[in-house]
Formats: C-alpha cells, structure tokens, sequence
C-alpha cells in the first residue's frame, strides 16, 4: 500500500488519464505527487529522464504519458506512433527501476489485443494473432512497454504492473476533428452541427462495430487501486463489460447533446475493429467494478467541452 505521504511521480498529468489519475490521489489523501510539463521534461530524451529520477527518486510512477489519437491519425502517421511512444515509455520504466522505484505501474490500451481476438478479450489473448492494422504501431509500443515491465519482474524482481483500459473518454479529453478518438469527435460533431443548424451529420464506417467505453475517472480508481492490490506480469483490463453499436453511440450523443438532424454514414471509410469487448473478470476478482454509466458520462464530458472551448483546438 503506498503511504499517504510516499512521492508519486504521475507521467502525462495534463492529458486525460494522467489528470484523473491526479484527482483521483488527491481525492484519496495522497500529498506528495509530483509532475512535469512536457516544456519541464521531455520524456523522449533518456538524458533528461534520468536526471529527473536521479534527483527527484519518486517512489511509484503512474505512466499514463502517450502520443494518443483515432483511426485517421493513427493510420497517417504510423512512425511518430510507435516512435514517440516506445522511447518515452522505455525511458521512464528502465529510469525508474535504475533509481530504485519501488513500484510502477503502465498504462496501455485494449489495442493491443489481436484484431480477431476472442470475444470478450481475455488478458491471456495477447499474441495470439494478427493486430488491427489501422492501429498496429501504437499497439506494438504499447505491448513494448508492458512487456518490458514484465521482463524487468522476471529479470530483476521489480513490482512493475500494467493496466489495458477499453475506450475511455471524460474531463480533459481531446475533442480535435481528426486527431480524437470516436467519442469526443461525435461530442464536438454534433455539437457544432446543432450550433450551426445542420440537417444531417455523416460519420465513418456503417455504424456496425461494437465498442465499450469507460469513464475516465473510473480508470484512475481503478489505477489506484491496482497500485494498492495487485502485483502480477499479466496485465489487467480495464473496462465495463458492456457494449454497443457505432450506431447506437451516435444517437445516444445526438441525444445528450440535442441533436435532432438526420445521422448519415460514409461506408468508404473504415469501420476500425469489428468488436473490441474486455474480460473484465479479473478486476471484478480482485474487488473493483465501474461506477459511471455511459449516458451519465457523456453529459459529464459535454458540460466539460462547453466550460474549456481551448480543448477543441487541440
């Protein structure tokens, strides 16, 4: 269990995960954590990172840092992908177990499961087959990390632990028109449609995939929680263990939102993963269970895209 007081080093605080994963310490009594801008420290240079440990000997690490976005951006720029995040995460997991840390915990992506993976996606699918090729970069860096955790446990005895999570959205997310992921993108699509007074709204794909989402702030309990409750190598999924349709998505936005035009599809676009459902089971086992239900969320996160008009831009 880590002390109230134990220095807490959380990587990426001002991103989505990395800022709950912040409320989420405080909320619980944590007083010590410690961040860093990306202007104060780029995770990318192994120099600069081993200087920060080196001075600062956090005693656990939440690396929830990434170079994250959708289908489009992933496919447009596979190399910055696989690049920016598999030197960041290399850098912060072998400078942290160089300084000492006594526990780490990663942060992947439901990603790195095989396109055709059984369904719902046990962690013990992992390798098994062929990755969904829009995202393939990305998942492989992600697979880097948590593998290099686990190799660091087998190798050295280290206490360094992974976490996958589904389809995650809530505060501080990024709502960009071609960089975000499906959720935020349909907010700020719908919105600006109802603003502007448009009849229709097209999306990519035929609407056909399943997906789950899970509320930003339930991951960071959860995070937390593992940090408290679980050592292991095998990751942990992260998740609700309920899913729906693009389609039923898109209505259920239009619905929070108030948009009431017409929702057409353009099926020359791809529709990503056929179905990408978690095994929950293992973290229900351990005693944790989601608290925000979708529909609750989506209202949540569109009060927050109307309060922080600068997030659009990003």
């Amino acid at each position: 269990m880590m002390e109230k007081n134990a220095k807490i080093y959380v990587a990426g605080h001002r991103g989505m995960v990395g800022s709950a994963i912040v409320r989420e310490l405080e909320k619980q009594g944590y007083t010590n954590i410690i961040t860093r801008t990306h202007a104060e420290l780029d995770l990318c240079r192994q120099a600069d990172v081993e200087e920060f440990f080196a001075k600062e000997k956090p005693e656990y690490v939440f690396l929830a840092a990434a170079k994250v976005g959708g289908i489009e951006a992933n496919a447009n720029a596979l190399a910055d992908f696989m690049y920016y995040n598999m030197t960041l995460e290399m850098n912060v997991i072998h400078a942290a177990w160089q300084n000492g840390c006594k526990k780490l915990e990663f942060l992947g992506s439901s990603c790195i499961y095989p396109r055709m993976a059984p369904q719902p996606m046990p962690e013990s699918c992992l390798l098994t087959s062929e990755l969904e090729k829009t995202n393939e970069a990305y998942a492989l860096a992600k697979i880097s990390g948590l593998k290099y955790c686990e190799f660091l446990n087998r190798q050295y005895g280290t206490d360094y632990i992974s976490v996958m999570p589904t389809n995650l959205y809530g505060p501080n997310d990024n709502y960009h028109p071609t960089h975000s992921h499906v959720l935020p993108a349909l907010i700020r699509r719908f919105h600006e449609a109802k603003v502007a007074g448009a009849e229709s709204v097209t999306c990519w794909g035929d609407g056909s995939p399943l997906r789950e989402f899970l509320f930003v702030d339930d991951l960071a309990n959860l995070c937390v929680f593992l940090m408290n409750n679980y050592s292991g190598n095998e990751t942990v999924n992260a998740g609700t263990g309920k899913e729906l349709t693009i389609k039923e998505l898109t209505e259920l936005v239009a619905e929070v939102i108030g948009y009431t035009g017409k929702i057409e599809w353009d099926t020359t676009k791809p529709n990503g993963t056929p179905r990408k459902l978690l095994d929950v089971s293992k973290a229900k086992a351990l005693g944790w269970s989601y608290k925000t239900e979708l529909k609750d969320g989506i209202k949540i996160s569109y009060d927050d895209f109307l309060n922080n008009p600068m997030r659009a831009e990003r």
